[in-house]
């Protein structure tokens, strides 16, 4: 199983039990008096029988307190996700934290900074670099959004395909024009399991696609990943609370169906709330706002003791690998760590979902590492203390350095980054006076030049190559492929 990282302290809590009782309280009123519209009949006539009042004209679900509760309390405070490795297991919940990449749409120049699409083998070399990092512990929806050469229909499973043969890792599957029906079977194929994907289409709304792939993943016995990516003051409230609260409905509506269909299904919650740019209506990313509304949502969620994870801390509106990407990614991702988030998205994006890059990623796991290493927390016990070491050394300078307590515990409590120069001036002048990105790209050269994930069966790339083919022919019927 993957241990990732466990925050061994008290996780950071900004809302008193008041707060979080009023924005649950306001939660419940517009779940049950402005409720929330479902684009799916069969997803309406399940709330009916289930105590909902149905607007099926409006296509407008009102759901009641009790049913709210009772969806939250069916739903498992931590669960397990099995990939084709057993090594790559998850334990979702609890004081848990595992790091994910973020994606983006396309690959990035790191002379020019101009995106352009990936080819093949530079989206399965990022799943391979991905696959070979220790604090990549679970992989997103996609590294890019597909690659050249194969029709738009198919990106999305060429991509799990892609995931599913350079790494081990528990993935998200997405959807869009059935491809779940197909990624869904690919995962399968694997003998492990994936997150499937449902978002709704704020404010308050779900779209009948994103409503039957959930219903294909809740089938099909996946975890469900759902969340909301409201915005601010355009898709929803510009107050924290207000926006909140709104996020809070249109999860707990999801939360509500998932536990309709399938009592006990296993869940994660995300949170995706971002701001945007008043005068140019852009989103913006890293914003200490969006960082104030996670750390309320992650506490709220462990308030109703459902797993939760973040989008929001993997984003920045950086054009490029520099301080603003630097520290637009790593304030929101300590905060998200911190307040606990049971999965947090770090790895590879530049410049929100439009670029990503491996080297990227490399960088990142450093600092995934450094906060890890920070969640671990001071362990206090006889050793650590090394009372009988200060007595043995007593007065004599640097005697310390040659003991094996240092030998030991200098190794355990520290965390060695990977790609930061740590040399005195002249070293670092006479090694060549490298940057962290230089140091960023050898390393990403020396992965791919060494490293080797652990590959399908013949037997599972012959059923995943007709499934693809399966999928062809399925688009081609419906004159999609173009």
């Amino acid at each position: 199983m993957q241990n990732g990282f466990t925050r061994n302290f008290r996780p950071l809590e900004i809302l008193s039990e008041d707060q979080i009782e009023t924005i649950h309280n306001g939660t419940l009123k517009v779940l049950q008096e402005v409720g929330v519209r479902i684009m799916h009949d069969g997803a309406l006539k399940k709330f009916e029988k289930h105590d909902c009042t149905v607007d099926f004209d409006e296509k407008c679900v009102y759901i009641p307190p009790h049913v709210v509760d009772e969806c939250v309390r069916s739903t498992p405070s931590s669960f397990r996700v099995k990939a084709r490795e057993s090594k790559n297991d998850l334990l979702i919940g609890g004081d848990r934290v595992y790091f994910r990449n973020f994606p983006g749409k396309d690959t990035v120049d790191l002379e020019t900074w101009e995106s352009r699409s990936p080819t093949r083998k530079e989206y399965y070399d990022f799943v391979t670099v991905l696959d070979a990092l220790p604090n990549v512990h679970t992989l997103s929806g996609h590294p890019y959004f597909g690659f050249e050469g194969i029709p738009e229909v198919m990106k999305i499973s060429e991509g799990e395909a892609a995931k599913a043969r350079n790494s081990s890792k528990i993935q998200i599957v997405t959807h869009s024009k059935d491809s779940e029906i197909f990624s869904i079977r690919i995962v399968q194929a694997t003998g492990g399991e994936a997150f499937g994907v449902s978002h709704p289409e704020s404010p308050l709304s779900f779209g009948n696609e994103a409503v039957e792939a959930l219903i294909r993943f809740s089938d099909a016995g996946f975890p469900i990943h759902v969340g909301s990516g409201l915005i601010m003051g355009t898709s929803g409230p510009a107050t924290i609370a207000g926006s909140t609260v709104s996020n809070n409905a249109e999860v707990l509506a999801l939360v509500v169906l998932i536990q309709i269909l399938h009592s006990g299904t296993r869940l994660i919650v995300n949170d995706y709330v971002h701001t945007h740019d008043i005068l140019s209506g852009d989103p913006t990313f890293g914003d200490i706002s969006s960082s104030l509304h996670a750390a309320a949502f992650h506490q709220i969620f462990r308030w109703y003791e459902i797993p939760s994870c973040t989008s929001l801390s993997g984003l920045s509106s950086s054009q490029r690998i520099d301080s603003q990407l630097a520290y637009e990614k790593t304030m929101p991702t300590l905060l998200a760590a911190l307040a606990g988030s049971n999965i947090v998205d770090l790895h590879s994006s530049i410049n929100a979902e439009l670029k990503a890059h491996p080297v990227q990623a490399i960088i990142d796991d450093d600092i995934a590492g450094m906060i890890g290493r920070f969640l671990e927390g001071v362990t206090v016990n006889d050793e650590t203390l090394a009372l009988d070491l200060i007595a043995k050394v007593g007065h004599v300078a640097r005697q310390f350095l040659h003991e094996d307590h240092t030998k030991k515990w200098n190794h355990l409590e520290r965390y060695m980054p990977q790609v930061a120069e740590r040399l005195s001036y002249p070293e670092w002048l006479v090694s060549g006076n490298r940057s962290v990105l230089e140091c960023a790209k050898e390393k990403h050269d020396a992965i791919l030049a060494s490293y080797k994930p652990k590959p399908l069966s013949a037997e599972q790339e012959i059923e995943i190559e007709a499934i693809l083919k399966e999928q062809a022919e399925y688009y081609s019927k419906r004159n999609m492929l173009n």
